[in-house]
């Protein structure tokens, strides 16, 4: 069941126009990835849906509410969240909590309840400038869920964290997922594959893809050997640009992406030029493009 429906979203700036036509559904329960590179209107997106941008066209409509300002039903986490670092974590959480019109009890054990959640209530009486990335995020995560929002809206949520704090707030988002509807925004392909249900790919503006993880896997994903080798050789390259079965040829110095319709075929051919050509054959694997060979696809194109 749809919680939010979004329909002919569209923001001009002067003459750019940042945002256009974009429809989407965030269904109830699901965690929904908006992927695409920097500049492609993800953010602009994510701010209308927030209530910090007002659209110049375009409907956004919560199940169940008539109202205009439908921003208390949302939890936000910016891309570059910002904090009163002299306060400790748990003095911002009851802040957030009491301006969210939580009474000053349930604020602070709304406040507790978080910390824990999100791991960090042994840091809750230290000061925000002694926190880790990591652990700031975590605490953004707790301020965006303070008031038990219907949706929970994440700018970029791990863009600018080191591998073990990316790491540890896309556990977060996991366990989050069990308790609210998730939108979050990313140009990082492999955080989509790991936490998401549905994706939404946009580019200049405008959704190009969208649909289940599992549905665009199958009905995208094409076979493709991949082949290291000591040297390149341009004659071989050259060759297997005109067979038949090929779709793409992609090389580096060193490896060799080979996209194929008929992967039984390719592979039988493939061996044989490979002892034709003499190629030092340093890796040999047979499998599927990815999600990110057709994100860069569908970017590029």
């Amino acid at each position: 069941m749809s919680l939010v429906t979004v329909t002919d979203l569209t923001k001009h700036f002067a003459d750019n126009t940042a945002v256009n036509n974009v429809s989407l559904s965030i269904d109830k329960g699901k965690c929904i990835a908006l992927l695409g590179p920097n500049g492609a209107g993800k953010t602009t997106t994510i701010k209308m849906l927030a209530g910090l941008l007002k659209p110049t066209f375009g409907t956004i409509q919560f199940e169940g509410s008539e109202e205009r300002d439908y921003r208390n039903l949302i939890g936000y986490l910016p891309q570059y969240p910002a904090f009163y670092r002299w306060m400790t974590g748990k003095e911002y959480l009851v802040y957030a909590a009491e301006l969210s019109g939580l009474p000053d009890g349930e604020a602070k054990e709304k406040a507790e309840e978080l910390l824990k959640m999100m791991g960090i209530e042994e840091a809750a009486k230290r000061r925000i400038s002694t926190y880790s990335g990591g652990m700031k995020q975590r605490l953004g995560l707790a301020q965006a869920m303070i008031h038990d929002p219907k949706l929970l809206i994440l700018d970029e949520p791990v863009s600018a964290l080191d591998p073990v704090g990316r790491y540890e707030v896309l556990e977060m988002i996991r366990k989050l997922k069990e308790k609210t509807t998730i939108l979050f925004s990313t140009h990082i392909l492999h955080d989509a594959e790991e936490v998401s249900d549905d994706i939404y790919i946009i580019r200049n503006g405008e959704i190009v893809l969208s649909g289940t993880l599992q549905e665009l896997q199958e009905e995208h994903q094409q076979p493709v050997i991949v082949i290291e080798t000591a040297e390149k050789n341009e004659e071989w390259l050259g060759q297997l640009e005109t067979y038949a079965f090929v779709a793409n040829v992609a090389s580096t110095r060193a490896e060799i992406r080979i996209e194929v319709n008929d992967v039984d075929e390719a592979r039988n051919q493939i061996l044989k030029d490979i002892l034709s050509f003499n190629i030092k054959v340093k890796t040999f694997k047979v499998g599927y493009t990815s999600l990110e060979d057709l994100f860069i696809k569908k970017v590029t194109e």
